[in-house]
C-alpha cells in the first residue's frame, strides 16, 4: 500500500469531516423534525438542527473550496467541483440524519451509542452523494470521467472506514470534555 494513501484519503473527504463536527459545533435551535413524531418516535431528535446542518454544508462547502485552489483539481474544475464539494458535506449531514431516522426505529433515544454506525454514517452518505452526483455529472458532460472512481480506490475507501471510527472517539471524547457533547460518543 502507498504511503501517501492515508494522506490521500483524509484530504479527499476532509470537507466531510469538517461538515459533520462543525454541524455539531455550531448547532443549536430549531429541530429539522421541528419536535414531529412517527408512530410515537421523534424523526430525529434535538441534536439534528437547521443551524447545524447550514454551518455544517457551509463549512464543508468553504473548505472543499479552499482545498480545491491550495492543491487544484482535488473535486474537479469549474461548476463541477462546486457540485462534487456540495454533494460531499451534504452527504455528509444526510447519511448523519438517515442514522438518526433508523436509531429512533429501532427506539434508541437521541445520544444513545450505537457503535459502528455512530461512526460511518456520515461517511457513508459522503461516499455515496459524491459517488452519485460524480456519475450524473460525467453522464451530463460536465466532468470528463466520473470524480469519485478516479480518486477513492478501495483502499481508500478501507482506509477510511476504518481510521474514522477512531477518529470520531477520540473527537467525541474531546467535545464531551471540552462540554459540546452531551455523551462522550
Amino acid at each position: 500500500m502507498d504511503c501517501m494513501l492515508p494522506l490521500e484519503a483524509v484530504w479527499l473527504v476532509l470537507p466531510a469531516y469538517l461538515a459533520n463536527a462543525s454541524a455539531v459545533v455550531l448547532g443549536g435551535g430549531t429541530p429539522i423534525d421541528f419536535g414531529k413524531t412517527w408512530r410515537d418516535k421523534r424523526l430525529l431528535g434535538d441534536g439534528k438542527t437547521w443551524r447545524g446542518a447550514g454551518s455544517g454544508i457551509l463549512v464543508g462547502m468553504a473548505a472543499g473550496m479552499l482545498m480545491n485552489h491550495l492543491a487544484p483539481d482535488t473535486y474537479g474544475t469549474g461548476a463541477g467541483s462546486l457540485l462534487i464539494i456540495f454533494a460531499l458535506a451534504y452527504g455528509t449531514l444526510s447519511g448523519d440524519m438517515l442514522e438518526s431516522f433508523v436509531k429512533r426505529r429501532l427506539g434508541k433515544e437521541s445520544g444513545a451509542h450505537w457503535p459502528i454506525a455512530d461512526q460511518v454514517d456520515f461517511l457513508i452518505g459522503a461516499f455515496t452523494c459524491s459517488f452519485l452526483m460524480s456519475f450524473f455529472l460525467d453522464e451530463w458532460g460536465i466532468n470528463d470521467g466520473n470524480w469519485f472512481l478516479s480518486r477513492f480506490t478501495v483502499w481508500h475507501v478501507l482506509f477510511l472506514l476504518a481510521f474514522t471510527p477512531l477518529l470520531h472517539y477520540v473527537t467525541n471524547v474531546a467535545g464531551y470534555l471540552a462540554g459540546l457533547k452531551k455523551v462522550p460518543w
